[in-house]
């Protein structure tokens, strides 16, 4: 945020859209006051468990210039539907990419409304992505091997006017922003 929007916001000890918003304004201000404390790397590892299944776990991340350690480990599983020759042990990849989505996209209108006194009752979404196959299987050189659509709606229960101001708050979703903009990846292979 920068200093004119938050200066627009008056932001007290309240709890907004389950925000608290001292907590949220706190850290704000710290990262306004220093933005080196906003520098944060996220890290997952993950294991491969025999056929399509495999496994993340996620147990801690960089942030505000120190290691911090979630309060509990996660772990999530991946497979592929029997028709893709797995065992269903776990939702697909692009399955989980649809997840990070809707909940990132989620996370980023709820809190940044919560900023804005925007109150939010009730939020659901619903997401479809379009994938062919020929281009992740290898037949075909010219179809792409991802996503090539995918369509977010949500349903909001909100004051009416609340709508446009909350599809706008979605583009401060980092997730929404990697898939859109794209991020450099460097994939490494290397004997074990």
């Amino acid at each position: 945020m920068t200093t004119q929007h938050t200066n627009q916001h008056n932001i007290s000890n309240d709890c907004v859209n389950g925000i608290e918003l001292a907590t949220l304004q706190a850290t704000v201000n710290a990262i306004h006051e220093d933005p080196a404390l906003g520098k944060c790397q996220f890290r997952a590892s993950n294991t491969w468990l025999g056929g399509n299944h495999n496994q993340t776990t996620i147990t801690g991340f960089y942030g505000a210039k120190q290691e911090m350690a979630h309060k509990q480990t996660f772990t999530l599983d991946a497979d592929e539907p029997p028709i893709l020759a797995g065992n269903d042990e776990g939702a697909n990849p692009v399955e989980h990419l649809l997840n990070a989505l809707a909940s990132c996209v989620t996370t980023s209108m709820v809190a940044h409304a919560a900023v804005r006194g925007i109150h939010i009752d009730e939020l659901e979404s619903q997401l479809e992505g379009d994938i062919d196959l020929n281009g992740f299987l290898g037949l075909s050189d010219t179809v792409p091997r991802g996503f090539t659509d995918i369509r977010v709606r949500f349903r909001v229960k909100t004051d009416e006017d609340n709508l446009d101001k909350l599809k706008q708050l979605a583009a401060y979703s980092p997730v929404l922003n990697t898939i859109v903009n794209s991020a450099n990846v460097g994939i490494q292979v290397e004997r074990k």
